[in-house]
């Protein structure tokens, strides 16, 4: 492994428990493997004091994100949202979600969905936070959503897109980021390898979504028995050979996204 590369993960889940049985070893793990930074999303109320802790303990590598899962989503917003806000205020480097909008699920409330998903982009918009965002089966909600909406002048990223080259076009207009996970990898998805190739290089991440989407066996860093942000690097050498261009340049390139996109600071207050 080449360590003078430097990773970035621009979205796991650290705080499972999948993952989470020796969280030391885990990070020790990964900055020697070159990870430099990793953005670990909680999902609901249940994991978003984890996030926070490990975030505390870790805060050189990890990038805590808070935000309510579409298959979380209630109907009630004064269950959840004082406490988004809290965990939110507490870190100075942070970013809204995992968030977004799901049809996939069963019953999906269209209604509730997207009231819960525009309070994050609210959030996300008024502090200019770094806003990740979960879509399935749900583009013309989302893109709806978005056009009736003030957006993070930062723009906001759309994690593990697996979407069109039309749909892409229509986001990279909204000045969206879009996250490529090593599942993406496996030949069956040469349809959302080809969408990657389309997008421009300044607006390209790239993630593990561990501890699920695991990449084909090809690109393991890691021989756990579920996906691990440890097999980042063994994602960005398969991305670079869908791009056909240098690790290096890849990785300079990703790195420049990620910094621009998650740790531009900007003062925020959320109330």
């Amino acid at each position: 492994m080449d360590t003078s590369l430097s990773f970035f993960d621009a979205h796991n889940h650290l705080q499972d428990a999948r993952l989470t049985s020796s969280p030391d070893l885990l990070i020790s793990k990964a900055q020697s493997a070159g990870i430099k930074k990793m953005v670990v999303n909680g999902t609901s109320p249940s994991d978003w004091p984890s996030v926070s802790d490990l975030a505390t303990k870790f805060p050189d590598i990890i990038v805590p994100s808070f935000g309510l899962h579409p298959w979380h989503t209630p109907s009630d917003e004064n269950e959840w949202l004082p406490q988004l806000k809290h965990f939110l205020a507490k870190h100075p480097i942070v970013g809204v979600g995992e968030c977004g909008l799901d049809r996939w699920m069963p019953n999906p409330h269209k209604e509730n969905q997207i009231r819960t998903f525009t309070t994050h982009l609210e959030l996300a918009a008024q502090n200019n936070l770094p806003l990740s965002i979960h879509v399935l089966k749900a583009w013309g909600w989302l893109i709806e959503t978005l056009h009736q909406n003030p957006l993070p002048s930062r723009g906001f990223l759309l994690h593990s897109f697996g979407g069109s080259r039309e749909t892409a076009r229509e986001l990279l207009d909204l000045g969206a980021y879009f996250s490529f996970s090593g599942y993406f990898l496996h030949p069956k998805k040469k349809n959302v390898q080809d969408v990657f190739k389309y997008l421009p290089p300044d607006r390209v991440l790239i993630e593990t979504d561990a501890p699920d989407m695991l990449p084909p066996q090809a690109f393991y860093s890691d021989s756990s028995e579920h996906n691990s942000p440890i097999n980042l690097s063994g994602i960005y050498h398969g991305f670079s050979q869908l791009l056909e261009v240098p690790i290096q340049q890849l990785a300079n390139q990703v790195t420049s996204n990620f910094e621009h996109f998650f740790l531009e600071t900007h003062p925020h207050h959320i109330s």
